[in-house]
């Protein structure tokens, strides 16, 4: 068989199972999903009212003719981005797929369907409740990311680096026990479906394609045959994850972000095992 019917072959079983699985195990989520996954977040993580782990992972393809920079990272090399926001067993909520590698995190989080879903309060995430043993004022749902997006009422972003105090030192290490689910769910999914250890020799197209399969079989996986001995693993794995620039925050996420840090220093909201 010559290249461009095999191409066509690999593209067509894709989308087939894309369009097999997406509803079972990528389903649009209802609000009882963002609680559980709250839940999840609160007993692995000690961090409350959070929805999510949001991070990008630069898919490596060869340069598409006539492209220029647009796929050319930072890191530089060619890729397309996979945008995604995981839960604490490691699968995708949500995902964006196919921006230009050039494209930081926060740009694409703004302009992805997701993005604008939470924004505008698409996604039927619950109404702000009271951190677990306050009686303080409510505290939105939130998703939780790194220094590459715009800290704001619905996204938490760590504390710049340098002149941390304790209580922002406990805010970071409280942010990143929450945050590395995302980072291994990249882990898990680069070293499972290994065709993302290499550049993609497809046209971005059809990269975008192969993406969206991984993603739900990832899915299917991680949601019917993980094991305990794989979870145990899990933590050892490269992050897959890409830091990418600075975003600007917003005085509602400086404020909310402050809530969240002075709780964590709270004796209601300390975590005993941190140093």
């Amino acid at each position: 068989m010559d290249t461009s019917t095999i191409a066509g072959m690999v593209q067509a079983t894709c989308s087939a199972i894309w369009i097999r699985l997406k509803a079972s195990v990528l389903p649009h989520p209802t609000r009882q999903h963002w609680l559980d996954r709250a839940q999840g977040f609160l007993e692995r993580a000690q961090f409350p009212n959070c929805i999510g782990a949001l991070d990008g992972k630069h898919i490596r393809v060869k340069k598409p003719p006539n492209s220029g920079s647009q796929y050319y990272n930072y890191k530089q090399f060619f890729s397309v981005v996979l945008l995604a926001l995981a839960d604490t067993n490691y699968r995708f909520i949500i995902v964006d797929i196919g921006s230009y590698g050039s494209t930081a995190d926060a740009r694409i989080f703004r302009a992805s369907r997701m993005g604008r879903w939470l924004q505008s309060n698409q996604l039927d995430v619950p109404q702000p409740a009271n951190l677990p043993g306050s009686t303080g004022p409510p505290a939105p749902y939130v998703v939780v990311g790194d220094e590459g997006f715009a800290l704001s009422s619905q996204l938490m972003r760590p504390f710049p680096r340098r002149g941390l105090d304790a209580k922002r030192r406990t805010f970071n290490y409280r942010l990143s026990r929450a945050r590395r689910f995302v980072e291994c769910a990249f882990g898990i999914f680069t070293h499972k479906w290994r065709v993302f250890l290499s550049p993609i020799q497809l046209a971005p197209q059809n990269v975008n394609v192969v993406i969206k399969s991984c993603v739900v079989l990832h899915n299917y996986v991680r949601t019917y045959e993980a094991t305990p001995d794989e979870d145990a693993q899990v933590e050892s794995l490269p992050s897959g994850s890409d830091t990418i620039q600075l975003g600007r925050s917003g005085l509602a996420g400086l404020r909310l972000r402050d809530l969240f840090a002075d709780y964590f220093l709270s004796p209601i909201g300390s975590f005993p095992s941190h140093q």
